[in-house]
Parts: structure tokens; sequence; C-alpha cells
């Protein structure tokens, strides 16, 4: 019998959500509500020295980890929802979907990197 990969995959999913559950609504507050409602006011609560200055630390490598995990979060639910609606969800979906991720936290690394 073949091993799997799919527990880490699972792994990665399971991860990814809680990183969406966790992050996600603070996330939506912040830059959706908090950092608009602050520009009317001439208020600039994270400006791109600022913002460069905090992803240029340790909050860089979070940042990046944060996004590939949300990324294969998605992957997975996609992949997944493939195959439930009688999709061929077979090798090559699974390698556009996770390759798709990969491919996005390698972009977010580079992005992070050349700050």
């Amino acid at each position: 019998m073949r091993r799997s990969h799919e527990p880490l995959l699972w792994l990665l999913f399971g991860a990814g959500g809680l990183l969406a559950a966790w992050l996600g609504p603070a996330l939506i507050l912040f830059t959706g509500i908090l950092v608009p409602i602050a520009a009317e006011r001439g208020v600039t609560l994270l400006g791109y020295e600022a913002a460069r200055g905090l992803l240029q630390g340790p909050a860089g490598l979070a940042a990046v980890a944060v996004v590939t995990l949300l990324l294969f979060h998605a992957a997975h639910r996609i992949h997944h929802t493939l195959h439930d609606l009688g999709l061929p969800a077979g090798r090559r979906t699974r390698l556009g979907c996770y390759g798709a991720a990969v491919a996005g936290g390698a972009l977010a690394a580079a992005a992070v990197l050349a700050l």
C-alpha cells in the first residue's frame, strides 16, 4: 500500500484555517475599518516606512508564513470542492492547486525580501 501525502495537506489546511479564523477578523477591522477612518481624519496609522520597518524584522517571516498557510488552506478547499462537485480532481488539479499555493508563498517571501 502506497503512503499518502494527504495528512500533511490536511495539517496545512487546518493551520491555514486556524490563522484565518484568528487573524481574519483583526485584519478586516484594521485594514478595512480603522485605517480608512484614521486616513479621513488625517492620521496615518501605518505608513510605508513603518510597514517596511515592521516587515524587515521577524514580523516579515511571520507574515510570509501566514500568507503561505492561508494559500494552502484555500488550495485544499478548492481541490476538495472540485472533487465534491464531481469534477476530475486528479493529480494535475492537485499539483495546480498546491503549486499555486507554493508559488504564492514564494512571491510573498520575495516581496518581503525585496524590502
